[in-house]
């Protein structure tokens, strides 16, 4: 146990969106389906990306780090709700509690990241096209990427450091599917001042900046297209970034939807399922949001997969 806690805990219990036991089969089975279909999916993207020499664009570099956060993001949370539901037991160790938590916040960030590069890699391809190459270098991409990564790893161990000096007295039970830093500090005897401040400012600047960045980059994408004066030239424009748009609005939709609705009185347990929109059901949509709407992603998918079926027929 960390210092500064005045009771040995060992573990919390997570009470998980059911307590019912006829419905636990059904939950087995249905998180099991959305978790293979978003390691498949997003699996298939990367792979396809980096199989097709075409590909290898900034665009597409950028989506496979976002294939690869998704694929994270929800393994952070999934298994471990899968495992306890398999066994029947609602147990999570305090380190295993304070390792989801880093991780957890660590992919969230990251989410917020690469679809700010990514708005940021649409602005420049369509208000600076002929500039596009020389801006977007390999150097840029690479350089915007490790930045994201190193400040979401420092946000990130900085939270599970602060949920270190917290005591917890009597309440062991967790009402979600996953160790959540804001049901953890509610959860806490000690004083959870620094913890609240050092949460929300950090949702604030982690999560607020890159959303301005976003708003910002589409404004100007907005501008431009209005500024073209062929329809099919606007059509053009505006699918290069329908994709990212759509994805965009589905994961930061969901998750004001959930942290807005927090703030209302209710049963932290419909927190728990409406956090399952963000969670699970966002990284399951987005790789079919871009496979379905990029006929380069499609056709890089379809070849991928002759050349798979074809090698496996051979060997």
């Amino acid at each position: 146990m960390g210092p500064g806690n005045d009771t040995e805990i060992s573990e919390f219990l997570l009470l998980g969106l059911s307590e019912e036991p006829e419905l636990q089969p059904l939950l087995f089975g249905l998180f099991l389906s959305m978790y293979l279909i978003t390691i498949f999916g997003n699996l298939l993207i990367i792979l396809a990306v980096s199989c097709d020499p075409h590909l290898h664009t900034p665009m597409y570099f950028f989506l496979t780090n976002l294939s690869f956060v998704d694929i994270c993001f929800t393994s952070t949370t999934v298994p471990k709700m899968l495992q306890n539901i398999q066994t029947q037991s609602k147990v999570i160790t305090y380190a295993g509690c304070v390792t989801q938590i880093y991780f957890f916040i660590l992919f969230a960030v990251s989410d917020f990241f690469v679809l700010s590069v990514m708005a940021y890699d649409r602005f420049v391809a369509i208000c600076y096209p002929l500039h596009y190459t020389v801006i977007m270098n390999s150097r840029l991409c690479g350089l915007l990427v490790l930045v994201s990564w190193i400040t979401c790893i420092l946000n990130s161990l900085l939270q599970s450091l602060m949920m270190l000096r917290l005591s917890f007295c009597t309440h062991f039970q967790i009402p979600h599917f996953f160790c959540e830093l804001n049901q953890m500090i509610q959860l806490a005897c000690s004083d959870t001042f620094l913890n609240n401040v050092v949460m929300y400012f950090a949702a604030v600047l982690l999560g607020g900046g890159p959303f301005a960045g976003i708003l910002y980059s589409y404004s100007k994408i907005v501008s431009t297209i209005c500024g073209i004066s062929s329809a099919l030239g606007k059509y053009k424009a505006f699918s290069t970034c329908a994709s990212h748009l759509s994805v965009v609005s589905l994961f930061y939709c969901t998750i004001l939807g959930v942290y807005l609705s927090s703030a209302a009185p209710q049963s932290s347990h419909s927190s728990a399922v409406t956090s399952v929109m963000y969670t699970v059901v966002t990284p399951m949509l987005n790789p079919f949001i871009y496979s379905l709407r990029n006929r380069d992603i499609k056709k890089a998918l379809r070849a991928f997969l002759v050349k798979e079926t074809l090698h496996g027929q051979l060997s």
